[in-house]
């Protein structure tokens, strides 16, 4: 046994990339399937051409937001290395800051800094030819990844029903759980998604009030890094709050920082359990940590996908620990 449990996770382990991707596959299944069921079911066309459609869509709209947000964040970037001197200057009709200035010097330090800026941009396209090389692999792996999701979108409810063929008296049971897992995946993804495009709204509206320029831009930002749990509305509050330094420092960018935090305050408190309701009860602790090893196991993509593995695995749990319970009774009965 302990030969062919070690055989096992060799075996494993030389797979595992194998597994990510199908890991993956799987959660852009679970969370499309259900905008695929609400055309399929309004709509006379295949279910193939509608899955395609779907991709096509996803992609355009991911090549539209690069399209315009991207060009705006240089421009601001130019614009604060420009104006840099000025905004030290300003710094410095502050006794407190003037101060320290003179102590420390942070004025200077800060407009090196501001207008080394567009070189530093500069020295990041230098990497690109690293990209090139393996974006051979990442075509590669987001081919799979697509495929994968094509194929359990179009044909997942038979391979579930023919899984459940070898369960015998428990089908029921576990074709329950399965609903179950689907629905908190649908969910967190649409509820996430829902969730951003409100922040991408309301940040447009509030930068659009300030007059700061490409509001609609940051606003994209804003909405991109609200996918990202725990850190993301942090990340994009920052990079916002340096695009309103150019418009009127600081009383845009104080407006901002504390719009941010009443916004985070009512998205935290207000909107994430109006859209998420119940199904994604998990426990603090439990969030943090599988973001943090999800970030760890795979970035970005393993933060996004560290929660509702989470929620799907307290589910499997607790219909674990129910039916343990029923058996426990139903044997001391």
């Amino acid at each position: 046994m302990v030969a062919a449990c070690a055989i096992v996770l060799y075996l494993v382990w030389r797979v595992r990339e194998v597994i990510r991707l199908v890991a993956i596959s799987l959660f852009v299944a679970l969370a499309l399937m259900p905008v695929v069921d609400a055309i399929d079911s309004r709509m006379r066309a295949p279910r193939a051409l509608i899955i395609l459609i779907v991709y096509l869509v996803l992609i355009v709209s991911v090549a539209v937001i690069g399209y315009v947000v991207v060009p705006s964040l240089v421009k601001e970037v130019q614009q604060i290395s420009h104006d840099a001197p000025r905004y030290a200057a300003d710094l410095r009709h502050n006794g407190t800051f003037r101060h320290y200035d003179d102590r420390y010097h942070i004025s200077a330090k800060l407009v090196d800094d501001a207008r080394r800026l567009p070189q530093l941009l500069g020295h990041l396209v230098g990497p690109l030819k690293d990209v090139t090389v393996q974006a051979a692999s990442f075509i590669g792996q987001l081919t799979t990844v697509l495929a994968i999701s094509f194929l359990l979108i179009l044909h997942g409810r038979e391979y579930v029903n023919l899984g459940l063929t070898v369960s015998g008296p428990r089908s029921r049971r576990y074709r329950q759980l399965i609903v179950d897992v689907n629905r908190a995946v649908a969910e967190y993804v649409l509820g996430n998604i829902v969730i951003s495009v409100l922040a991408t709204v309301a940040t447009w509206i509030v930068l659009s009030i300030l007059g700061v320029p490409y509001a609609l831009s940051l606003g994209f930002l804003v909405g991109f890094f609200d996918l990202i749990p725990l850190v993301g509305a942090t990340l994009g509050a920052i990079f916002v709050a340096v695009a309103t330094v150019p418009v009127g420092f600081p009383t845009a960018t104080i407006v901002w920082v504390a719009f941010i935090i009443v916004w985070q305050r009512f998205e935290d408190y207000v909107v994430q359990p109006l859209v998420y309701g119940k199904t994604l009860k998990v426990n603090p602790i439990v969030t943090i940590v599988a973001v943090l090893a999800g970030a760890s196991l795979l970035g970005i993509l393993g933060a996004l996908l560290a929660i509702p593995t989470a929620a799907a695995i307290q589910i499997v749990l607790r219909d674990w620990w129910s039916h343990r319970e029923q058996a426990a009774v139903a044997a001391g009965s």
